[in-house]
């Protein structure tokens, strides 16, 4: 049989019965569809993990100060050294010392014995530059800034969570807090806290303020950097922050995220590879159901064509290019609205949508090969028909 001739018979077998051709190749469409939104939609959505994951743990240093005896090794004004550093977005110097811990603080100086007003906080100081560093925001009001500092005025900044706790929900009436027999203004809360997130149980007070409580140390230094720059900023901030002792100091980076990332992007990819792949299975096996009836049909023909002279590779050649057929257009088809859904779905999510163009290629090819795998049996079967079974 002349190749021109099985083109034209493949193609008649398919005519002669479009709407069946039709949902034959929908279960083709689907399946390529599915694998090409999956793996376009993994893809677009590591990228988003990916940007997430090195904006929330790839830029952030911390800087461990070693307590001294006599004279601190970070002075609380090197943070405006650190700043100036190219690469550093926000930095804050925090102080912690267990004198601060579980201070006992109440909302106002009435004991009342019918009601818990006593709250056991962690008071601890900082530097005005606290709420970025943590990369939180202040709900209510404001935090100190170095007027207060300078001054050292007795205002305090709470987390959200101390402030349940103490019952303070206004600031219009500058509520006070009591420390001890200490009153301090709380002038802002503080909350959606990304990083220290134990910062939204203490209560935050001027370096100032803070040294009736044993807070007179730096002990800790947050720093955010921009992306790329946590390598370079780890091994600038010692120097930047005690010259003479950078040594003593230890800074805690995050590690690669190359690794990590990439792991991450290849579990999705996975994940959505394995749905995309029984998708296509399911459309295969829509193609060989339904082209092992259209064989049962056809076998009439199949005995008067093998009587007439057609040997049994013509018949199986037949019946793998129609099936062939069928799943390469169902690929086409799939692979064009697979690319639109993937557009349509980074364009709703106001994404960079990603899809490798080997993907959209390949998906026709796929498709072709899953449509001569699903005809494979089908088409043996018939092939292996005699002509005098098949006419009787």
């Amino acid at each position: 049989m002349h190749v021109r001739d099985l083109i034209g018979e493949s193609v008649a077998g398919m005519l002669a019965r479009p709407v069946r051709s039709a949902l034959t190749t929908l279960g083709t469409v689907l399946g390529i569809t599915t694998l090409v939104v999956t793996l376009g939609v993994a893809a677009t959505a590591g990228n988003q993990i990916v940007g997430r994951f090195d904006e929330l743990v790839a830029t952030a240093i911390t800087v461990e100060v070693p307590e001294q005896e006599f004279e601190p090794l970070v002075e609380w004004t090197a943070i405006d050294r650190l700043t100036r550093l190219r690469g550093v977005e926000s930095a804050a110097a925090v102080a912690e010392s267990d004198d601060g811990s579980n201070l006992s603080v109440r909302s106002n100086d009435i004991v009342d014995p019918s009601r818990v007003t006593t709250q056991s906080l962690t008071v601890l100081a900082a530097t005005t530059g606290l709420p970025e560093a943590a990369r939180g925001r202040m709900l209510q009001g404001r935090f100190y800034d170095t007027g207060h500092v300078r001054r050292g005025d007795r205002v305090a900044v709470i987390g959200d969570q101390a402030a349940r706790a103490l019952g303070v929900t206004r600031l219009d009436r500058s509520p006070a807090i009591f420390i001890g027999r200490h009153a301090y203004t709380v002038i802002g809360i503080m909350g959606d806290l990304r990083r220290e997130r134990n910062l939204s149980t203490a209560v935050i007070v001027p370096p100032t303020a803070g040294r009736q409580f044993g807070l007179r140390d730096v002990t800790r230094v947050l720093v955010n950097t921009t992306l790329g720059a946590a390598g370079l900023i780890a091994g600038q901030a010692p120097a930047a922050l005690s010259p003479g002792n950078a040594d003593m100091l230890h800074v805690v980076a995050p590690p690669s995220p190359t690794r990590a990332r990439d792991q991450a992007q290849d579990d999705v990819n996975a994940l959505f590879l394995i749905l995309g792949l029984v998708s296509l299975v399911v459309g295969a096996v829509g193609i060989a159901n339904v082209t092992l009836v259209t064989v049962m049909e056809r076998v009439p023909e199949i005995g008067l064509r093998r009587a007439l002279g057609a040997a049994r590779r013509h018949i199986a050649a037949q019946f793998l290019l129609e099936s062939t057929l069928i799943g390469l257009i169902g690929g086409v088809v799939g692979a064009a609205l697979g690319v639109v859904t993937v557009v349509a779905v980074a364009a709703a999510r106001q994404w960079t949508p990603l899809l490798d163009v080997r993907l959209a290629i390949a998906a026709p090819v796929a498709g072709a090969v899953v449509g001569l795998l699903a005809g494979l049996y089908p088409a043996l079967r018939g092939a292996r028909m005699e002509p005098v079974d098949a006419l009787r």
